[in-house]
């Protein structure tokens, strides 16, 4: 069974056990990864529903690619600039294609998360007016803050230096006879 699979702005077909070069994905060498991003399956000359159809895929390394050269030059001007890039790939190797597995895993998932969500529920209606207590606060304190600022803007103008006085000329020279 094949498939074929968009990550990274990028189309891969892909089969159970192939070793591809994407770019990069979060993540280090041995975590699993699904793509759910399929576009086409198919089995020999057969094409499959891709509706719930996920692709399983382990890291196996996070590599840069080969370096790119870019150089710029525009004659008669004296210019020249070189720039190198080595663009960041990470390595996958496609473990298994279709939603049977990523259904058994996501499964378990959801049973663990209902009874975690009854107990932040209760947490999150007491959180809402604890902290709409210090918003209002913190509402009103701005406001005296600015107050505060043309207060104090006013004074150090008052307080400013005097200006300069020029500095005083010297006479002109005299010429001798």
């Amino acid at each position: 069974m094949f498939a074929i699979v968009r990550t990274g702005g990028k189309q891969y077909r892909v089969a159970a056990g192939d070793i591809i070069a994407v770019e990069k994905l979060a993540g280090e060498a041995g975590d699993s990864v699904t793509l759910d991003d399929v576009l086409l399956a198919g089995d020999g000359g057969e094409m499959k529903d891709v509706k719930g159809l996920t692709v399983a895929a382990e890291i196996v390394a996070q590599e840069k690619g080969e370096k790119v050269i870019i150089f710029k030059k525009r004659r008669r001007h004296n210019y020249r600039r070189k720039n190198g890039h080595r663009q960041q790939h990470t390595v996958l190797k496609i473990s298994a294609i279709g939603a049977a597995k990523a259904a058994k895993k996501a499964a378990p998932k959801k049973e663990t998360a209902k009874p975690a969500e009854d107990k932040p529920a209760a947490e999150k209606k007491a959180a809402p007016a604890k902290k709409a207590a210090p918003a209002k606060k913190a509402a009103a304190k701005p406001a005296p803050k600015k107050a505060a600022a043309k207060t104090e803007a006013k004074p150090a103008a008052a307080k400013k230096a005097p200006a300069k006085k020029p500095a005083a000329k010297k006479p002109a020279a005299k010429k001798k006879d």
